[in-house]
């Protein structure tokens, strides 16, 4: 095994990092490892015994090559502005696959930092195994996202409202540069640096913007489109990030941090399961929003570089920032036409969504399942399903597909593609891990991560994750983990 680093990041200013090698643990153990993601990265550790695995992805050994950091950033949290940082994170070095690909390796949980606010710098094994198992769920989902590479309990407790055992996650991203990153730049150095940065971003991230006539604002378009593009995925799939301040959005239009993070059971845009969410300024519904809102305060970190005029540059933000709208709208109507297997747009397709949608909202109708009743596979015995009103809007769906040049056929290839069978749902997600982190019983755990790489392939011997225990969501709340 031979991890080849490059890290690039650290041609930047010193101002936005912090040399700092992680906090060694007693008794590093592998919880889990993701053999495929390893082998993804050119990573072969098939002759590397488990012990040498845990000491690494624990932060106890430094591999060779390398100069781990933590990285400065800032962030709007709930709203409130913020110098922030990784504060128990560390990231151990940027390495290139044999593609070329560059990939950031982040331990998270690894310790204090410079950038740790009074905070211990660990994290618990509970929460580090959400991250693995949702993250590794949104990838299979076909979502852009962070991964998981191991899991490693430390042997130590780590003390919060609850002693837990203690746990340090390896975080993979193609970076982790946030727009709470460029918040930090713009507010905390110099106008030299911001271009620096900038530049610095676009050829990791954007090199073909390189030639453009004003490479920061197409940036600033690229990066909406990125999220755009993302945000529709969270809602084609029903996922409610729970905590979506800027220090949370990438630029590259990964989702990342997994903390209060659910997904939606019973249709409701107002729905919330962030324990911190106490506004619901994060809800399922309002997601678009919250993304709107923190490109803004993207843009306005790059005005200084759009143009020298202050007036200008303020126009050519908003220019930009107004594509958001029908960019979103453009790219929901498409989605939601895949979910129904709608080929071409049709006049009235519109008003079948949202008398559709609206239907839902009012009977609580499970959202993923909904949509395979549509295609008739599943759940025809189902009280819902079989009711009058469902039955009209089957009816109406019926003859709205055979206006697809493939008719009926077409529209179930079409749906099969973008509607999950599975999701995970947060009934066998909380019993996974309370039973993995509490009895040390990774078999639900497992289970639960076999049928989430194959979310859209029904098999019959997976059908109880298809629901969960009638009102287990009520009154449901996720936490950040911290």
């Amino acid at each position: 095994m031979k991890f080849n680093f490059d890290n690039s990041y650290q041609t930047l200013p010193e101002s936005l990092f912090s040399k700092v090698l992680p906090t060694k643990v007693k008794s590093p153990q592998i919880a889990i490892f993701n053999d495929t993601l390893a082998e993804e990265l050119n990573l072969d550790f098939s002759k590397v015994n488990e012990n040498e695995i845990a000491e690494i992805f624990s932060g106890n050994k430094i591999p060779d090559n390398t100069t781990p950091i933590a990285q400065a950033y800032a962030g709007h949290q709930f709203g409130h502005f913020n110098i922030l940082g990784d504060g128990r994170a560390i990231l151990l070095g940027e390495h290139l696959t044999n593609n070329n690909q560059r990939f950031d390796i982040q331990l998270k949980g690894s310790g204090i930092t410079p950038y740790s606010r009074r905070g211990d710098g660990r994290a618990t094994l509970s929460a580090m195994l959400r991250e693995y198992i949702i993250s590794e769920a949104m990838h299979y989902l076909n979502i852009p996202t962070t991964r998981s590479l191991a899991v490693i309990a430390t042997g130590e407790n780590v003390y919060r409202e609850f002693t837990h055992q203690g746990a340090v996650l390896t975080r993979i991203a193609s970076s982790h540069i946030r727009v709470g990153t460029f918040e930090y730049v713009r507010t905390q150095t110099s106008l030299d640096e911001l271009q620096q940065f900038t530049n610095y971003v676009i050829d990791r991230h954007y090199p073909h913007l390189k030639s453009n006539e004003n490479p920061p604002l197409a940036l600033l378009d690229e990066v909406i489109s990125k999220q755009v593009d993302l945000i529709i995925n969270w809602i084609r799939v029903g996922f409610i990030h729970g905590v979506m301040n800027t220090d949370n959005m990438s630029i590259a239009g990964e989702s990342i941090d997994f903390g209060p993070c659910a997904f939606m059971n019973a249709y409701d845009p107002r729905t919330v399961f962030s324990s911190i969410d106490r506004n619901s300024r994060y809800a399922f519904g309002n997601q678009p929003n919250i993304a709107k809102w923190n490109l803004a305060t993207f843009a306005e970190t790059l005005l200084p570089l759009f143009d020298a005029n202050p007036e200008k540059s303020i126009a050519l933000a908003e220019k930009v920032l107004d594509s958001f709208d029908e960019k979103y709208r453009s790219k929901w109507m498409q989605m939601m036409c895949n979910k129904l297997g709608f080929s071409l747009l049709q006049d009235n397709d519109l008003d079948f969504i949202k008398t559709f949608l609206t239907w839902m909202n009012q009977q609580r109708a499970d959202y993923t399942n909904t949509f395979l009743a549509l295609q008739g596979e599943q759940f025809q015995s189902d009280e819902l399903y079989s009711s009058n009103e469902f039955q009209y809007l089957y009816t109406e769906w019926l003859k709205r597909v055979e206006l697809n040049e493939g008719g009926l056929n077409e529209a179930l290839t079409i749906m099969k593609q973008h509607n999950p069978v599975y999701i995970p749902r947060n009934e066998y997600v909380e019993e996974a891990l309370e039973s993995a982190s509490q009895k040390n019983d990774f078999s639900l755990f497992n289970s639960l991560l076999d049928v989430l790489k194959n979310p859209y392939t029904f098999k019959e011997e997976f059908g109880k994750y298809q629901y969960i225990t009638p009102n287990f969501d009520a009154g449901y709340q996720t936490y950040c983990g911290t």
